[in-house]
């Protein structure tokens, strides 16, 4: 499964171009940028399918203000993709800040050029957990007393 350069190089713009616009209305047209049966992994979930893999964006614009991508690193090559990210976002329930999540993607595309596997990397307790409220000062005192 290994997609030329110039073609790997095109794809990963297309797929960054495409994240980082992201908007609701996009989502009927997942199937471009994923294969049938890609799989998708990340702290909370691990689904295949389009039809899967939708609803984790559909969540994500029911649940946050503002949500948006940002790809900070790029390195691609043999059909895979490895990309940092700043994804900036409200949340609805909480509070109205704005925050931020840095994480990572790890790509694997398929000839066509098109996601089969997408794996998010990014730590769930710090990123996340701590700005809640309650639950962000268990995390921190927690993080506190793993400290050496």
């Amino acid at each position: 499964m290994s997609v030329e350069t110039a073609a790997l190089d095109a794809a990963v713009a297309r797929i960054v171009a495409r994240f980082e616009a992201l908007a609701p209305g996009d989502l009927d047209r997942l199937h471009e940028l994923y294969t049938e049966d890609a799989r998708f992994k990340d702290p909370f979930n691990e689904v295949q399918g389009v039809a899967a893999i939708r609803r984790i964006f559909e969540h994500m614009f029911a649940t946050l203000d503002d949500p948006r991508f940002v790809v900070t690193q790029v390195v691609a090559q043999h059909g895979q993709c490895h990309l940092g990210w700043d994804f900036h976002f409200r949340l609805r329930r909480f509070n109205r800040a704005g925050q931020t999540i840095r994480g990572a993607s790890y790509l694997q595309l398929a000839p066509d050029g098109r996601i089969a596997l997408h794996r998010d990397y990014w730590d769930a307790a710090e990123e996340l957990y701590e700005k809640l409220p309650l639950v962000g000062s268990l995390m921190r005192w927690l993080k506190r007393r793993a400290r050496a």
